[in-house]
């Protein structure tokens, strides 16, 4: 996989107290596949419904079998719900998950969940005979500064196609996929993931975190405020409707959507507080959670499989509450290193009107993070 621009481990930026998985990346979970199809088309004024596309689709698959017949346990939290996702409540109210999580652009989303529904009913067709319906997860955030969002670019077929593509090892990041057209607290945001593996004596599970930046905040790595010290943040200006120079780049508002694996023995009410700490993940970042951010998180457990058509009862093991903790902190550590990935991975991206997000310079941030003594913790981690 094709990662042009260096992750947060590449350069000295040590997240946490466990380790990663072999790839870093949410496909360290069990069968977990990701695929992306990257939408980039035309350049100029933006002409609604004609105008530059900066957008795509991204999809997470739990498993290589057949999702609708083998669902996986699964559970959402939303922490701020100015967005238009899709799937979510039936997620909670059943515990399972049925279709791969697709994320793509808000006005896309419908889109995207009418293509899940159809390649759903393609590899299902007992689903119009027996059950009727089939429920799609989608996740959105609104990439319109850079993409002209009113021309609802995705189709189904790119949706198939990331399907097909989907893989697992190393996951493609950065300014690919769903997270194309986003940006993330003043710089270019996108596609980010990490992973942790627990000692084997706190259970040995992988838990890995893929994440969808595009909302604001004062980014801050490791402890260094490195959004203050480039002079980029949100309310720099002491008024949310300010469009700054960058093209509202600086905005406190916008989204991230995050997706959440583990192989950890979890039903629906322990994926569900897992899904609520990926909140102090983000806050790690500098993220706020502002009025204006759609901000979902979405678990599931690869541990077992529930049958569409099943006995009576099933009989499940979980992880005991008291066993949560260490968990709690791997997605935490995984969902800080993945915003950083996102963003780090980025590349400068031009869209609709000529407006340039541009990637962070890593060659300044690490003269900041020197600075502040936040680099190569590893290094002198007392044993």
């Amino acid at each position: 996989m094709n990662n042009a621009r260096p992750g947060a481990r590449d350069i000295g930026i040590d997240i946490g107290i466990f380790v990663p998985g072999r790839w870093n990346a949410i496909t360290d979970v069990g069968e977990v596949k990701v695929g992306h199809v990257t939408l980039i088309e035309g350049e100029g004024k933006l002409v609604p419904g004609q105008g530059p596309v900066r957008t795509g689709v991204t999809v997470i698959l739990p498993h290589d079998g057949n999702l609708f017949r083998e669902k996986v346990p699964a559970a959402s939290y939303v922490f701020n719900g100015f967005g238009k996702s899709i799937g979510l409540h039936q997620v909670n109210e059943l515990g399972n998950l049925e279709t791969p999580i697709a994320l793509t652009n808000t006005l896309c989303a419908p889109l995207v969940a009418d293509a899940l529904i159809e390649w759903s009913l393609r590899n299902n067709p007992e689903i119009g005979i027996n059950t009727g319906t089939v429920n799609p997860v989608v996740g959105e955030v609104n990439d319109g500064i850079l993409n002209d969002i009113q021309g609802r670019r995705v189709r189904k077929e790119h949706v198939f196609d990331a399907i097909t593509k989907a893989e697992a090892g190393s996951v493609e990041e950065g300014s690919v996929g769903a997270g194309t057209g986003s940006s993330c607290m003043g710089w270019k945001g996108g596609i980010g993931t990490s992973s942790r593996v627990l000692p084997s004596n706190l259970g040995g599970y992988t838990v890995g975190v893929l994440v969808q930046t595009n909302f604001g905040g004062i980014l801050t790595i490791c402890g260094a405020p490195v959004g203050r010290e480039f002079g980029r943040y949100s309310f720099k200006s002491d008024s949310r409707y300010d469009v700054s120079e960058g093209g509202g780049f600086e905005s406190p508002d916008g989204s991230v959507m995050v997706i959440v694996a583990t192989d950890a023995p979890l039903d629906q009410r322990q994926l569900q507080r897992l899904a609520k700490r990926v909140s102090l993940g983000l806050a790690r970042t500098g993220f706020i959670g502002s009025n204006g951010s759609g901000d979902f998180f979405i678990t599931f457990s690869t541990a077992g499989r529930i049958p569409h058509s099943g006995p009576l009862t099933l009989k499940t093991e979980v992880v005991s509450n008291d066993s949560m903790s260490a968990l709690f902190l791997a997605v935490v550590e995984a969902t800080e290193e993945a915003v950083i990935n996102s963003m780090l991975r980025a590349t400068t991206v031009v869209g609709r009107d000529g407006r340039t997000c541009d990637a962070i310079d890593i060659h300044e941030l690490l003269e900041v993070l020197r600075k502040y003594n936040a680099l190569s913790w590893n290094e002198t981690i007392l044993p």
